[in-house]
């Protein structure tokens, strides 16, 4: 760790020896001091253009002392310029606002996404922004991240109810969701379409499906990384909505305000959610279930933001999530998430650097309990530190950083036999990556290089990540990403049921905990790796539409899983018991490959997007090769939006899902099962359970699913800054019965939701 360490001191000094002259800046909105991201910032009078990062940030190195003009744009404000004179070597840092536009520009000429499309790799990514999110078909009165999840390409969802998300190939164990930089363990509520997050306090969301690069590590499929927004730094504002489902409240504003947004101020922004559908589905939609749907949930984040004269900045924020489900005679399930942190942004004068850091704590609960009475909980806390640097040469940027986590994991699970597995363990994580990447006139290469130590199992995992794009024309480009990756947790699930509520968190076990062989094979380690390749193209057809085609392999190296065939204790006494009905855990391999294709179009009033996912999953478990729960051939969604009115006042959106089955394990049969649990028990009079007999793994398939979501919004304008927005929708518009679950003992099948309307308002002010 101390090598590490001082590397990074000798790269401060090393280019901070050799820096050059250097123009840059933030840009903000001129209303709300809040940054504007993808801005173009352009020297006039050159060929020489960026656009703005999710800070606002700007940077341009390896400039001629001399006088330039910077011209910045962006849709729906005026263009604004400033003239700025650099000396040799000096590093000047500008803030520039923005002002709204009062006429609405139809297009500009220099698009900031296609700006991006040529200067950054962005393979399996999706970037999201509020206004993207707008545009989903809403539960209620209030979109949702979870609902926009669900439609972006290789995103599998498995229902309404104790719905999961599944990103190609990979379990949910298996994606790392930030917020600001802090770890959250359960980012979706029970009911699938809300999330915990607050849409109108996100700033961006980047969702990683595969292929990301250094800075990022500890799971082994996908990555979302999300960046809430800084409160109001001009005025108070707020927003008050409510519909049938739940209602929320947002407030922000200035603590202290400068006298100008140049100067020093600390704002603050603070959300809360609730739902209360358990309550009023009783009478809105008692064709449902007469004892309401089974749902509830609460959400609080709030976050305080310092931002100084030089742009460099200082956030403190925290969270407070619960969820709760309570269904009949089947199970009672809840879990809570709290955590603190910060993150700062630091500026340093007359150094090309951009400094971050963050901090955080949190910790997440989670229990279910199900028919058989056996309590199934786990617990998760600790902490994560990470230090970072970008350093910008022209088009050409070095970022590299060091990371830690500590954890604690306690974890008690009773399999489908009855037997417990347990555990508590205390886990601490380091990590350092560097990633660079160089930008030419035809080609970005984005070589990266992650070390990963875990500590507890005192293994290293050294991980090559690289990205490339090859610009072939001005519509033309192609893509590659590839990297190795590790991750230390694992959960507890059924893989004989599409649902699964309890996902509970544990670090990999020992190797001891393991079996001694796979596949012929010593076992020497639990850590689970996993190694992806993704290539494509994007074509821009013409200024309106663009499509894009990746296909992916993901080859899970390493998998350690819960043994559900554990009916032995693994004792000295049950030496010749095979691993197999012993062992804890056991090891598998598995592959994830397949294909997506998105098509967006968007001119004026009209908002058109399809993608279409084709997957293929598979696991080796030693003994069968088997398909999870998650292993959807086909995945289509389509997002229409039509902006309506002569004042633009209405909006129609709809959004139509298809899914193809999911495995499932078949009944083969039923026998008489008599507890033997008790040495005492008299077995002639003893009452017997039902026991069910399963047919070959997950070898069925269930129906497919598919449903149609529609929205109606009508937005009144009270004043500049007051508006309301009356919204009417309605889920599964033609009441597709799409199933939940089976239940096996009652041979009865269990549907998701039915036809669910909404209405409901919200005024922003």
């Amino acid at each position: 760790m101390r090598i590490i360490i001082l590397l990074f001191i000798a790269f401060i000094f090393y280019f901070q020896g050799n820096a050059q002259s250097t123009i840059r800046g933030f840009v903000y909105d001129k209303s709300s001091g809040e940054p504007i991201m993808f801005a173009n910032v352009l020297i006039k009078g050159t060929k020489i253009g960026t656009s703005t990062d999710v800070n606002g940030f700007f940077s341009f190195t390896k400039l001629q002392p001399g006088t330039y003009t910077l011209k910045v744009q962006f849709i729906g404000y005026d263009t604004a310029t400033i003239t700025v004179t650099v000396k040799d070597k000096e590093v000047i840092t500008r803030k520039i606002y923005l002002i709204e536009s009062s006429v609405l520009l139809q297009e500009v000429d220099v698009s900031a996404e296609r700006t991006d499309k040529v200067e950054q790799v962005r393979i399996s990514v999706n970037k999201i922004t509020p206004k993207q999110i707008e545009r989903i078909p809403s539960m209620g009165s209030e979109p949702d991240f979870a609902q926009y999840v669900q439609v972006l390409p290789g995103v599998i969802f498995t229902g309404d109810q104790g719905g999961q998300l599944y990103i190609r190939g990979g379990a949910p164990i298996q994606n790392k969701v930030l917020l600001d930089g802090m770890v959250v363990y359960n980012p979706f509520h029970s009911i699938g379409f809300f999330s915990v997050f607050d849409s109108d306090i996100i700033r961006s969301a980047d969702v990683y499906t595969g292929g990301f690069n250094a800075e990022y590590g500890g799971r082994i499929s996908s990555v979302m990384d999300i960046i809430t927004k800084d409160g109001n730094r001009n005025r108070q504002s707020g927003k008050i909505s409510a519909s049938t489902f739940g209602s929320k409240l947002l407030l922000e504003g200035p603590i202290l305000k400068g006298e100008d947004l140049s100067k020093t101020s600390l704002s603050y922004v603070f959300s809360a959610k609730t739902s209360y559908i358990r309550e009023s589905s009783k009478i809105l939609y008692s064709y449902v279930d007469s004892s309401g749907i089974p749902f509830s949930f609460n959400d609080f984040y709030g976050k305080l933001s310092l931002n100084t004269e030089n742009g460099s900045k200082v956030n403190v924020f925290g969270f407070r999530f619960t969820d709760d489900v309570k269904y009949k005679a089947l199970s009672r399930f809840n879990w809570k998430s709290g955590g603190v942190g910060s993150n700062i942004i630091l500026v340093p004068a007359g150094s090309p650097f951009l400094f971050k850091t963050n901090f955080s704590y949190s910790k997440y609960e989670i229990t279910l309990k199900e028919s058989d009475d056996l309590p199934r909980n786990s617990e998760i806390n600790g902490f994560n530190l990470g230090l970072s640097f970008n350093y910008f040469m022209g088009k050409n940027e070095l970022n590299y950083g060091i990371e830690t986590f500590g954890f604690k994991t306690d974890f008690n699970y009773y399999n489908a036999v009855g037997r417990l597995i347990d555990q508590v363990q205390n886990t601490t994580e380091l990590a350092a990556f560097i990633k660079y990447k160089i930008a030419k006139e035809k080609i970005i290469l984005e070589p990266g290089f992650r070390v990963q130590y875990y500590a507890s199992l005192t293994k290293i995992s050294l991980e090559p990540r690289f990205g490339a794009k090859y610009i072939a024309t001005d519509k033309l480009r192609f893509k590659l990403a590839t990297g190795i990756y590790s991750q230390n947790f694992i959960s507890a699930n059924s893989d004989r049921d599409v649902v699964n509520l309890f996902y509970g968190f544990l670090s990999s076990p020992e190797v001891s905990d393991l079996p001694e062989q796979f596949d012929g094979k010593e076992v020497k380690t639990s850590i689970q790796k996993a190694m992806h390749i993704v290539t494509g193209f994007e074509y821009d057809v013409n200024k309106n539409i663009d499509i894009n085609i990746e296909g992916y392999f993901k080859r899970f190296i390493q998998l350690a899983n819960i043994n559900r065939n554990k009916i032995f204790d693994d004792t000295g006494d049950n030496w010749q018991v095979p691993d197999l009905l012993k062992k804890d855990f056991v090891i598998e391999t598995g592959n994830a490959y397949g294909a997506d294709v998105t098509l967006k179009y968007e001119y004026k009033r009209n908002y058109f997007w399809m993608a279409y996912s084709l997957g293929y999953v598979d696991r080796y478990d030693g003994f069968i090769t088997y398909n999870p729960i998650y292993d959807r051939r086909h995945n289509i969604n389509i997002v229409a939006t039509r902006t309506l009115g002569k004042n633009l006042d209405w909006e129609l959106s709809a959004r139509w899902n298809f899914g193809s089955g999911f495995p499932f394990s078949k009944t083969a049969g039923y026998y008489e099962q008599i507890p033997m649990n008790d040495i005492n028990i008299d077995l002639a009079s003893a009452n017997a359970l039902l026991g069910i007999l399963y047919g070959q793994l997950n070898a069925g398939r269930l129906p497919s699913y598919h449903r149609l979501d529609i929205t109606l919004k009508k937005t009144i304008e009270f004043s500049k800054n007051s508006t309301m927005e009356i919204n009417f929708a309605c889920t599964n518009v033609y009441n597709r019965a799409n199933i939940f679950y089976y239940d096996r003992i009652r041979s009865k099948r269990v549907n998701q939701l039915p036809i669910i309307p909404s209405i409901g308002m919200n005024l922003t002010f």
